[in-house]
């Protein structure tokens, strides 16, 4: 059984179970938060990623052009750090290993990229993954809690 755990000295996360989605994303919100021109991006259902001292997490808008959409930006309010992106509808909670303190080797490998857009203007990604215009075709939405 996997054991994902991540966040900083102040809030921990955890995850027993295996991410529902992990891909590598080039959309241009995680290029704006990241910095990062591709993102490694693992999806876990809401119940699945535990914090434990919610009560210490800063929530601002994931998409800035969206400030009322459903995902928020969710940083320790003692040190600042990236923790998770919370899914206002309980669907999901996701984990950007390599920024939210996760040992990103300990992470399976992206099974795919998305949100690529051959008009952003560079290669299209040839490491062998599916590449989609979105999610992969078959993920489908959790319910929300």
């Amino acid at each position: 059984m996997s054991d994902y755990q991540g966040g900083c000295a102040h809030v921990h996360t955890r995850a027993a179970a295996e991410p529902i989605d992990n891909h590598v994303c080039h959309c241009n919100v995680c290029k704006a938060v990241t910095g990062q021109q591709t993102t490694h991006v693992a999806f876990f259902n809401w119940g699945d990623l535990k914090v434990d001292h919610p009560e210490k997490l800063a929530r601002q808008p994931f998409n800035a052009n969206n400030p009322d959409g459903p995902l928020e930006l969710c940083t320790c309010t003692d040190c600042g750090a990236a923790i998770l992106l919370d899914d206002k509808q309980k669907r999901i909670r996701v984990a950007v290993p390599n920024i939210m303190g996760y040992d990103d080797a300990h992470f399976p490998q992206a099974s795919y990229h998305a949100f690529y857009d051959d008009t952003k203007g560079y290669p299209k990604p040839s490491d062998g993954r599916p590449v989609y215009e979105g999610l992969r075709p078959e993920f489908v939405w959790p319910k929300g809690a």
